[in-house]
């Protein structure tokens, strides 16, 4: 009784970190620059969506957001190909070069960002991807494709060997088996990953802060600067603008919970 007493107490406190802070933004959001300086923390005089009707007005949204669509969906849509690829390739090789090959890549995690930074705007310079959105997009595959096979090279390994070997002995092609066996089995795999990786590239500021210049291929992160000033930053509208971009967010998780919570139970139950 009492374990769980105090597991319902860290429930409800864990359930509290999460709600007060999305709460004080939702509620700054509705609130004058005065009203938000004189009292951050307390109730709105007035709801009012007017925050969110000039956020719109003053500011090209719209393009910003539909900038963040293309870079999110073109990353996640390639990333999940090129690791599922190179994840089914790790684990159809022998245990003992696959397990090189994994290694290597979960290597790739070790090194931070920060330190290809230089390099990067180098090559995507020469590359002539300046100020590109399918630059931008390459870009973040090549970076997060360590963690992407990662993810899905230990999810994959939870799947049957023997469906494999069935199915060579059937004639199928290493191709077939990838997409008629492999792929349908780890479709709640993929789904997982595609919620952690949508959260990663959507939320991204370092990477659109050094390759994008013009302000019409600006993300909406890195659009939310635009609200801060040397001497003055406008809480409300920049708090509005979090409000907006995490819509999307929100959206995605619903509709691919689903598939995340069962990704996530399959391979703890049999990793």
């Amino acid at each position: 009784m009492l374990l769980r007493g105090l597991g319902g107490a860290l429930v409800v406190a864990f359930a509290l970190i999460i709600i007060v802070p999305l709460m004080i933004v939702l509620l700054a959001s509705l609130k004058t620059s005065p009203q938000f300086i004189q009292d951050p923390l307390g109730l709105p005089d007035s709801f009012s969506l007017a925050n969110y009707a000039a956020l719109f007005a003053k500011q090209p949204m719209w393009t910003y957001f539909g900038n963040s669509v293309f870079v999110t969906l073109a990353t996640v849509a390639g990333e999940l190909l090129v690791a599922g690829m190179v994840a089914y390739g790790i684990i159809r090789t022998g245990r003992r070069t696959g397990g090189w090959m994994f290694g290597l890549f979960a290597a790739g995690l070790m090194v931070p960002t920060q330190v290809n930074m230089i390099p990067i705007y180098q090559l995507v310079h020469q590359l002539g991807w300046s100020n590109s959105l399918i630059g931008l997009s390459l870009v973040t595959i090549a970076m997060l494709l360590p963690l992407s096979v990662f993810m899905l090279g230990g999810f994959m390994r939870t799947l049957p060997g023997e469906l494999f070997e069935a199915g060579a002995i059937d004639g199928a092609s290493e191709w077939r088996l990838l997409t008629r066996i492999a792929l349908p089995l780890a479709a709640p795999y993929f789904a997982a990953t595609a919620c952690f990786l949508f959260v990663i590239v959507w939320n991204d500021l370092l990477f659109p802060m050094l390759l994008l210049t013009g302000k019409d291929k600006l993300t909406l992160p890195l659009a939310m600067l635009q609200f801060r000033g040397e001497f003055v930053t406008d809480y409300p509208m920049l708090l509005t603008g979090v409000v907006v971009a995490s819509i999307p967010i929100i959206v995605v998780f619903v509709l691919l919970q689903r598939f995340f919570i069962s990704g996530a139970l399959a391979g703890s139950m049999k990793g």
